[in-house]
């Protein structure tokens, strides 16, 4: 079967993650047209298709491409998570981008960096509710390895002013040994811990650690990445 093509900067959208008078963090994703897109592109827009079914409550998504080769439909399917608002059109929206992902489309956003930009680049507004970022980001470029794995990206504001930019270090300059957070960085994870009711335990747990000072800066990452798409406790 093809090969899913990596995503281009333009299919790549920033969200905020987290939001402090410090600065915020972003995360990188794609949305459920850039699946489509690509299904058609790589597959055929007759060679794939998707299905929706409820299972203990929950929305799961199968997103079958048909192989020629053996004259058969190969089934993916995985689960979405529902946001604030719209529950049902929510979970069906993200049940079909995971199971997307498990076809390959967008895997290589999970080898972002720890995207962070300072209170000084962005606008950021207080509110009796929190702080609130309004800027708008946009991916202006980024590259690959042979491993498909990200090694650079650069994020501007709607103005075209640079706000972020990355670029992976060969192997032979990397320390050998994982980077840790920082103290800024641990306390951006205890918000959002307390605002979706996570418990450091169950983060412990996961991610085979004894205490927040074990947490490398990939874990780091992963650990924020869960954590956005978990609904507030209150919720």
């Amino acid at each position: 079967m093809e090969m899913i093509r990596l995503l281009r900067a333009d299919e790549i959208e920033c969200r905020v993650a987290t939001v402090n008078e410090k600065g915020v963090s972003l995360l990188l994703y794609k949305d459920a047209r850039v699946d489509q897109k690509i299904l058609d592109e790589t597959y055929g827009p007759f060679n794939w298709k998707r299905s929706h079914q409820t299972i203990d409550g929950n929305l799961y998504c199968t997103v079958e491409v048909y192989d020629p080769e053996k004259s058969e439909w190969i089934p993916k399917q995985d689960v979405g998570v529902s946001g604030y608002a719209e529950k049902a059109k929510s979970q069906a929206s993200d049940s079909f981008k995971r199971a997307c992902f498990l076809w390959g489309i967008g895997r290589e956003l999970y080898s972002a960096p720890f995207i962070w930009v300072p209170a000084e680049r962005v606008t950021i507004t207080q509110r009796k509710d929190g702080y609130f970022c309004n800027t708008k980001f946009k991916v202006s470029s980024i590259e690959y390895s042979d491993d498909r794995e990200i090694t650079s990206v650069v994020i501007t504001d709607s103005n075209g002013q640079r706000v972020y930019s990355y670029q992976k270090k060969s192997p032979e300059i990397m320390q050998a040994k994982s980077k840790k957070v920082t103290k800024s960085q641990r306390d951006m994870m205890h918000q959002e811990m307390k605002r979706t009711g996570v418990t450091f335990d169950e983060i412990a747990e996961r991610y085979h650690i004894q205490s927040e000072n074990e947490i490398t800066a990939d874990q780091f990452v992963c650990i924020m990445q869960a954590l956005s798409k978990t609904r507030s406790e209150a919720a």
